[in-house]
């Protein structure tokens, strides 16, 4: 539901698109002097101004301190406005937990380590301009709209906190006896115990994201309790209880390195984001996979966009226009899957192939992702985010929904949350 209410002058709301952890999130439209700029839809995040502890004024020094980095969002304009603190910022695409229940919650190998590499990369930024995030989860990297549609975005840093101070790095001491700050489920062992958190458990919970990406979900997910903290106690209990070599049993060793070697650093330890970044990219490398940024996303809206044209095909007296289909896109998918069924993978161990919700095999998208790359005949092996041009006239691909959208088509949606508007 839109809200009756300008901010700055410049900025009408629209409808709510979602929540953070101090505040609701919306859509506005621009407005500049007394023409709307069609089209343009921005974000703002609006907080309570009589809130007992209002976060989001801190959380928007923290946007201005990090901004310019690479996949941090541009903060236009803050302020109050009649009962409400608002922050403007640009608007971006579905988050990362959108998009695994889009995939039928289970990404492929190959996406988690595209995303690896990237979410990585964001985090060693925020904590060389002496930041801890302290809430590390799906639901807070979002991917990019237009030509940074391959690009994660972190958002909500209303929990995040300076670890040291920026110019003498002096780090901050430890503590104990602290209450979880955070979101339970990704955090750390030793946030769990009470340890005031620093860099070290950042990268912690982003090992879990990963297993949660690649598992589907996690051994503490799902516990009952009484209580809050009898739920947090349970699951500190199953963390603390389960092996990283259980927790990432079936799928590459790298990710038991990873969590290893997160679990193994001390309170003001710097890790060694380079030697985490190379151990997956590595393993990109070995598996055979090309920094395409082809997504599971790109493959699941290829599919779609296939199974329509097939409709249209078998209906041409509808109106439909006829394209020749030149090959059987499930069959070849199936071919690909046999065959990689029987291959070995690099480290010895049989290629993995996940059974969707629906029934269907995700263990062809990354056979299907080579297919699509051979069609188009172009690569790209550059590590920065960049527009996939090499998709962009793909059936279901970011751009070409874009430009449907455009032109008058229904709209591309994820979950409730991202809804790519008509312009008017």
């Amino acid at each position: 539901m839109a809200m009756d209410l300008r901010v700055g002058n410049k900025y009408r709301i629209g409808r709510k698109i979602g929540s953070g952890s101090f505040g609701d999130i919306y859509l506005v439209r621009f407005n500049s002097g007394t023409n709307i700029i069609s089209g343009e839809e921005i974000a703002i995040k609006l907080e309570s101004s009589k809130v007992k502890h209002p976060q989001l004024e801190y959380e928007a020094r923290v946007y201005k301190a990090l901004a310019g980095g690479v996949g941090i969002p541009f903060v236009r304009w803050f302020g109050t406005e009649c009962d409400y603190n608002a922050m403007v910022m640009d608007l971006l695409g579905p988050s990362l937990e959108d998009l695994f229940n889009f995939c039928n919650r289970k990404f492929s190998l190959k996406t988690v380590l595209l995303l690896a590499d990237q979410l990585i990369s964001r985090i060693e930024y925020i904590h060389a301009k002496s930041f801890i995030h302290r809430d590390i989860k799906p639901d807070n990297f979002l991917m990019g709209i237009g030509k940074r549609g391959n690009q994660v975005n972190v958002i909500d840093f209303g929990l995040a906190k300076k670890f040291r101070d920026p110019k003498t790095h002096l780090h901050i001491p430890y503590k104990e006896n602290k209450n979880l700050t955070g979101t339970a489920r990704y955090a750390s062992i030793n946030t769990h115990l009470g340890v005031e958190q620093s860099r070290r458990d950042d990268l912690e919970s982003l090992g879990y994201v990963m297993m949660y990406f690649c598992r589907g979900s996690l051994p503490w997910q799902g516990l009952k309790a009484a209580t809050k903290k009898q739920k947090y106690d349970r699951i500190m209990e199953k963390k603390m209880t389960t092996p990283t070599e259980v927790l990432t049993r079936g799928f590459p060793n790298e990710f038991a390195i990873y969590l290893n070697y997160t679990r193994s650093l001390r309170f003001d330890d710097k890790p060694d984001y380079s030697y985490l970044r190379k151990l997956f990219r590595d393993l990109f490398v070995r598996e055979g996979f090309q920094y395409d940024y082809v997504f599971d996303w790109t493959i699941f809206k290829y599919n779609q966009a296939k199974q329509t044209q097939t409709i249209s095909q078998a209906h041409p007296e509808e109106g439909a226009v006829h394209v020749p289909d030149d090959q059987n896109i499930n069959a070849q998918k199936t071919r690909n899957v046999n065959t990689m069924n029987q291959m070995p993978s690099s480290n010895g161990m049989q290629s993995s192939t996940f059974p969707s919700r629906a029934g269907g095999n995700l263990g062809a998208v990354n056979t299907s992702r080579r297919k699509i790359q051979s069609q188009m005949n172009e690569t790209n092996t550059s590590n920065v985010p960049v527009d996939s041009t090499r998709v962009t006239n793909l059936p279901g691909s970011d751009r070409m929904l874009r430009s449907q959208v455009k032109n008058g088509s229904s709209a591309y949606q994820v979950g409730n949350l991202y809804r790519i508007k008509r312009k008017e």
